[in-house]
């Protein structure tokens, strides 16, 4: 049952569009503003930013797009950055930020790691919660070709922030209310928990 819930979520998305081919080079010099809080290659220095290293292009070019909407993603300093970027910029950006890699993993609590491991690998059968892993990888690197996003190795202030977004709406950009509809289903206690285990997960 568990595996059917798990191929169930995959084939529901795999027909999402592959993503842009974006010029990594320029997008190094259109990213020069980004660096101030998401670091110059991708790796915040900054619990509240998160990590862009190694994040997927086609899940960059989403959030930029939907940050310019300022709809079902709204957050003023986003808003402000992206508000000039062309659709060329996003891809260019995004395939800059998908060539560099993560530095480190997380710092992360180890005594929430075990239920975290369980919720990422097996997701909750009771729960009707599907294992993190079918969309975001064994390792947490994501799937790009379907813009799923890398989440290995991301701080736990801001995995956990986003979660709880999603749980109470603020942020509403999942597509088909994928992640809508699994948070709705989880603790506070196990959000975090599988943030910590997200977070120490060297991609």
């Amino acid at each position: 049952m568990k595996k059917l819930i798990l191929a169930s979520f995959l084939m529901l998305f795999a027909t999402s569009g592959a993503a842009l081919a974006g010029d990594a080079a320029a997008g190094k010099t259109k990213s020069a503003a980004c660096g101030g809080c998401h670091g110059m290659d991708g790796n915040s220095p900054i619990v509240a930013y998160p990590k862009l290293a190694g994040q997927n292009e086609a899940y960059i070019i989403k959030q930029v797009k939907d940050f310019k909407a300022n709809t079902t993603r709204q957050n003023a300093i986003m808003f402000g950055m992206v508000a000039a970027l062309s659709d060329e910029d996003a891809a260019d950006i995004g395939a800059y930020f998908q060539s560099q890699s993560i530095a480190q993993a997380a710092p992360s609590d180890a005594s929430k790691l075990a239920r975290g491991r369980e919720l990422y690998k097996g997701g909750d059968l009771q729960k009707g919660v599907p294992a993190c892993q079918a969309c975001h990888g064994p390792a947490g690197t994501g799937t790009a070709g379907i813009g799923f996003p890398a989440v290995g190795g991301q701080y736990v202030e801001y995995t956990l922030a986003q979660l709880k977004a999603f749980k109470d709406g603020t942020r509403s950009n999942d597509d088909k209310m994928l992640m809508r509809s699994i948070v709705e289903k989880l603790s506070e206690d196990d959000m975090t928990a599988v943030a910590n285990y997200m977070a120490s997960l060297k991609r």
